[in-house]
């Protein structure tokens, strides 16, 4: 089945905020075994959304709406669509209900504009909304299947996935549906990756391989058509074992998941404790780490020593080392070691990660921006530590060493 998504807000194409669904729905779909053909975003003008929509029934087989279903004049989808399909708009009773009890126990007064959010089409079925007031609604008109969602995020995501998802498989009940596997790789960039595989994918046909990038992680999505998971299983298996065998040292999961989910989970079944120093990073190798639920259980924490006085102090890096002539400087092999070293003593842990360099955007030290280095302890060993040179924005080079990190101290566990 092809799909086209159809976004609707003026302040999309203002650029006042990011289609984000747009990203979330053609996921959804590809998952489901629809393909995602075409994305249109068209502003709160109700003959232009007349023309995405009659566009849109001509070309796909799914057209997925999202915005425009609030009480407010501009949210005009829904009347839209009851033009385009000749139905009548009608009061869903139960959303009505739930709105007007929502309004009656925080003590507002409602006015008559809210009756919009529990309009449906005549002969639609409702989609409900779990964490918002507006309905939404999935509709079939001559052969086009139409789903209209609300625009938040918060209120798009959870109707879809509980709801949208259950009945757009409802109607493709004569579809084969397509099963995916995700690869995720770190400490390789995609352009690199895309060439160790580019025979692979240049002569794919089924199974598909689409590789696409993050900041720091790379993930592959491996889908072929299969009506069962040991089907779908065989169908990638060859594929799957092929790209293991070139490119299998970066490969850190076959699940959608960042790789400090599964440092973090490599730690928790040993029972070991993490611990780290960030100068360039800034924190944000911790921030990766304790958004993790659960990473308490093994991130004893992290010292932001962006100073060479806390490097210092803190974690008891020589002076002669971090300044003056012929110092090798913060930035060095040396310090990297060093602050790796002193968090086993200073905090306890088991293992410890520090990350110094010039994440731009001019030099330091007569150090080129982008040289970071990655130390790595372990309670009994000799600290290693990593050359990185990294390319991008401040911002970039910072996430990038970041990721760096968690992956260099994968490898680390993946030896012991």
């Amino acid at each position: 089945m092809k799909a086209e998504i159809v976004a609707v807000g003026t302040e999309l194409l203002l650029g006042q905020i990011v289609n984000t669904n747009a990203q979330f729905l053609s996921r959804e779909c590809a998952a489901l075994g629809i393909d995602m053909f075409y994305q249109t975003v068209v502003g709160d003008n109700e003959s232009r959304l007349m023309d995405a929509f009659k566009l849109a029934a001509s070309r796909a087989d799914v057209v997925i709406c999202t915005g425009g279903l609030g009480p407010t004049q501009d949210d005009l989808t829904k009347d839209v669509l009851a033009a385009f399909t000749g139905r009548n708009l009608v009061l869903h009773e139960p959303s009505m209900n739930a709105i007007t009890e929502l309004f009656s126990t925080r003590g507002i007064h409602m006015v008559e504009s809210n009756r919009k959010q529990a309009l449906m089409l005549e002969g639609s079925d409702p989609l409900h909304n779990e964490t918002g007031l507006a309905v939404g609604i999935a509709y079939t008109h001559e052969g086009t299947h139409f789903i209209l969602l609300p625009g938040p995020p918060k209120e798009m995501k959870p109707m879809f996935t509980k709801y949208a998802s259950a009945w757009l498989r409802s109607v493709m009940i004569d579809e084969v549906p397509l099963y995916s596997k995700m690869l995720k790789f770190a400490g390789i960039g995609e352009s690199t990756l895309e060439h160790q595989l580019l025979d692979l994918i240049e002569a794919q046909t089924d199974p598909t391989i689409a590789p696409y990038a993050k900041e720091g992680e790379v993930t592959i999505r491996l889908t072929t058509r299969a009506k069962s998971v040991a089907e779908g299983e065989r169908n990638l298996q060859a594929t799957e074992q092929e790209i293991r065998r070139r490119v299998g040292d970066h490969l850190y999961a076959v699940e959608d998941v960042p790789i400090e989910t599964v440092v973090l989970q490599m730690l928790g079944e040993s029972g070991l404790k993490l611990a780290a120093a960030e100068s360039c990073t800034g924190g944000l190798l911790s921030d990766l780490i304790t958004t993790v639920p659960g990473s308490s259980h093994a991130f004893i924490g992290g010292i932001i020593c962006y100073s060479n006085a806390l490097k210092h102090k803190l974690l008891n890096v020589p002076m002669d080392v971090l300044e003056g002539e012929g110092a090798p400087g913060a930035v060095s092999i040396e310090t990297a070691a060093i602050l790796a070293q002193q968090l086993l003593a200073v905090t306890g842990s088991d293992f410890g990660i520090s990350v110094t360099g010039v994440a731009g955007p001019s030099s330091s030290e007569g150090k080129p921006v982008g040289l970071v280095y990655v130390g790595l302890a372990q309670k009994d060993a000799e600290p290693k530590v990593v050359t990185l040179r990294l390319s991008g924005t401040r911002e970039t080079i910072k996430h990038r060493a970041a990721k760096a990190a968690l992956f260099h101290f994968w490898k680390l566990l993946k030896e012991n």
